[in-house]
């Protein structure tokens, strides 16, 4: 059959990115220590020539379907090379959104639940350069430092959204693996947040905030500073989602190692 997007085009203009979002399928993320089924939302683009008139979004689903069934982030380079073959194009964007859910357990009681967190990879691959950025957004508890300050007893606090984003290379595309980047997160607030907790456990976490009031301020530098240590190129968004304010209290921050 005649193929269309191989038509030349006349225009003569080159498109940034074309392809495909939205796309729901079914996965395994796998990266030697984490291993959960999963259905991902998916975007797939490339950059296109000039002188093409179209992409063949088709195969887009068939680099899904063959090539990321299980999705390693340490492999999705490999994955990156042989799309950008078999889409004949000068560069190539993955993405891939899924939630993934860790154990944790109460401090007091013991009680085991889960806690689940937002993991997005994005691989991009040209010519002359490959990079796999893995980010993670999870939830912790805050108390606020002024508040504790001011008060004769007591402190407000809030649930507080704090996302992590590293930046890898083809030679180490998954510096910094989903668990750890979890565990800092975690560690970064006032008090992590555990879904199912006795009272035992509610004195505890309570308690624990307490003793360690953050600002905004405070988390995205305490996370920026570990991954300044490992030389990880990154980025930091903290948001507080305020408990007796009108309004989130949010700063974010970047790094090139």
């Amino acid at each position: 059959m005649h193929d269309i997007q191989n038509e030349p085009d006349g225009r003569s203009i080159f498109i940034d990115e074309v392809g495909i979002s939205g796309l729901r399928y079914p996965l395994t993320f796998a990266d030697g220590h984490t291993r959960q089924h999963g259905i991902a939302d998916i975007a797939v683009t490339v950059a296109l020539q000039a002188e093409r008139r179209g992409t063949h979004m088709s195969r887009m689903i068939a680099l899904v379907h063959e090539e990321a069934a299980t999705l390693s982030p340490q492999e999705l380079p490999t994955v990156l090379k042989r799309g950008l073959t078999l889409l004949d194009a000068p560069a190539l964007t993955l993405t891939f959104t899924l939630p993934i859910a860790t154990p944790v357990a109460a401090p007091a009681s013991g009680q085991e639940s889960w806690q689940t967190h937002d993991l997005t990879l994005t691989g991009r691959i040209d010519d002359s350069n490959c990079t796999v950025t893995t980010s993670v957004t999870t939830h912790v508890t805050s108390l606020c430092p002024c508040s504790k300050a001011i008060s004769d007893y007591g402190a407000h606090n809030q649930r507080s959204e704090v996302t992590l984003q590293v930046t890898g290379t083809t030679d180490a595309p998954y510096p910094l693996p989903f668990h750890d980047m979890v565990a800092l997160l975690r560690g970064a607030g006032s008090a992590p947040v555990i879904p199912l907790i006795k009272r035992p456990d509610e004195r505890v976490v309570t308690m624990q905030a307490y003793d360690h009031p953050v600002f905004v301020e405070d988390i995205v530098r305490d996370i920026s500073l570990v991954c300044r240590q490992r030389g990880l190129s990154h980025a930091v968004q903290a948001r507080n989602l305020e408990s007796i304010h009108s309004h989130d209290a949010i700063a974010t921050l970047s790094y090139t190692g």
